[in-house]
């Protein structure tokens, strides 16, 4: 039987996917890259906004085309819209034959095989926010030199317009026991990267009794041989200590780089999201992390039309942004979630208000991106390799985060994907580098 599978979503959901792949292949089943030439189609999910919601019953109104006039005989729906709609979901697709909740992940193979078998559809369900789940053995679905390590699952943080923890569950570290063999595993397999995530990872060992949890964590990755880079992704204002930034700006292999997801600048729109981070918090942060490491890349996610958003409160988000100077910035509009405390709010932002103030805010970074690159055009910069072809390389210097940042473009380079070379910034392209490769 041959089973192919689909990834959506966020960095997470990867892991998901590998570890299911993992399971189906050790089951003794074919994988296919190519869905609509399997049997059953697996589609991975992520439901966190509306956005992604769309995308995935998009996915699988596709696969289940491929349903009546194909090969394919079976279409299973796993992941975190699962999770959130449980068997309504088959109310709001045609052609699912079975729903598969977070807590059911390792089990993937056996409900591959139910399924094929089963004329009933069926959903598999079991509450997934107690379990820490054990994330070794993945069938990697990207390059091997460099992978995503997730460190805890769930959050803590109620903000007022987030699904993740009604989706996720509480928040939960996994062990030392687990993460460490893990990355060790990941290496050997050749990563010289890894991408430290989870949905808050400043508080890594809270619940279980763990203090500077993230510092005591990073400093045992840091002695694992081989490997190369360590990059930390989702870290909140609130959680990022001194102790924390002491350890990044005397560390070789912990890269100056964080993605610190602000939301908002203004008092009243941040205790309106029950974030728990003020103004004057986030600026201190930013000023003391670059008096640490003037060469640090910051990264951050905001959310434009929050509910009761006012023309000078946004006008002050803009102004943060010219002042902060992000060297990448993400911007969403406003999704009011059902369930969220912030789809009920008055005040809601019309659509068109809301597209207005995002592209506002992204042009505006637009600016700061491009010159900032132009700044560094003539400067040398250690990359990483991601892929090579008879024209260029694709590759990376430590500002850079895989999949969500731009790219470093590499003339007449030489090396091979995994490698981590010196290059000179030549140029730029838009919101890449070019750069060539410096020979010894």
């Amino acid at each position: 039987m041959v089973v192919g599978l689909i990834s959506l979503g966020c960095a997470k959901n990867v892991v998901d996917s590998e570890r299911m792949l993992a399971e189906i292949a050790q089951a003794g089943y074919l994988l296919s890259s190519e869905p609509a030439e399997a049997d059953v189609v697996v589609v991975n999910t992520c439901g966190f906004i509306e956005p992604a919601i769309c995308e995935a019953l998009e996915t699988i109104k596709e696969v289940a085309g491929y349903k009546s006039k194909g090969k394919v005989k079976k279409l299973i729906v796993a992941g975190c819209l699962s999770e959130r709609f449980g068997r309504s979901l088959f109310d709001r697709a045609e052609g699912i034959d079975a729903v598969v909740g977070l807590g059911q992940r390792d089990n993937i193979a056996d409900i591959v095989k139910k399924t094929m078998v089963s004329g009933q559809r069926e959903a598999y369900m079991e509450p997934s926010g107690r379990l820490v789940s054990d994330d070794r053995v993945r069938l990697r679905i990207g390059p091997n030199h460099w992978s995503y390590l997730r460190i805890s699952q769930g959050c803590d943080h109620r903000c007022s317009f987030c699904t993740i923890p009604a989706i996720r569950g509480r928040f939960r570290s996994k062990p030392l026991s687990l993460v460490l063999p893990e990355a060790n595993e990941l290496v050997s397999a050749g990563a010289v990267e890894l991408n430290i995530i989870g949905q808050d990872t400043t508080c890594y060992g809270r619940d279980i009794n763990i203090t500077d949890g993230l510092t005591k964590l990073l400093s045992k990755l840091a002695e694992i041989p081989d490997l190369g880079w360590i990059r930390l992704l989702y870290l909140y204002p609130q959680g990022i200590t001194d102790t924390l930034i002491e350890l990044l700006a005397g560390s070789e292999k912990i890269v100056h780089y964080m993605d610190i997801p602000v939301q908002h600048i203004n008092n009243e729109i941040l205790k309106s999201m029950r974030r728990s981070d003020t103004s004057e918090s986030i600026c201190r942060l930013i000023e003391r992390l670059r008096k640490a490491m003037p060469d640090i890349v910051l990264r951050t996610t905001l959310i434009a039309g929050f509910p009761g958003e006012s023309g000078r409160q946004f006008e002050q988000l803009v102004d943060f942004v010219k002042w902060a100077r992000f060297d990448a910035l993400g911007c969403f509009k406003f999704y009011p979630e059902s369930g969220t405390i912030a789809a009920e709010m008055p005040g809601q932002v019309s659509n068109d208000v809301k597209q207005q103030r995002l592209e506002e805010v992204m042009l505006t970074q637009q600016e700061i991106a491009f010159s900032k690159n132009k700044a560094r055009v003539g400067s040398r910069l250690r990359c990483l390799v991601d892929s090579v072809d008879i024209y260029c390389g694709i590759g990376r210097f430590y500002g850079q985060a895989p999949e969500i940042d731009s790219i470093s473009i590499i003339r007449n380079c030489s090396a091979k994907a995994g490698d981590f070379i010196d290059v000179e910034v030549t140029g730029t392209e838009d919101y890449d580098l070019v750069v060539r490769q410096i020979r010894s």
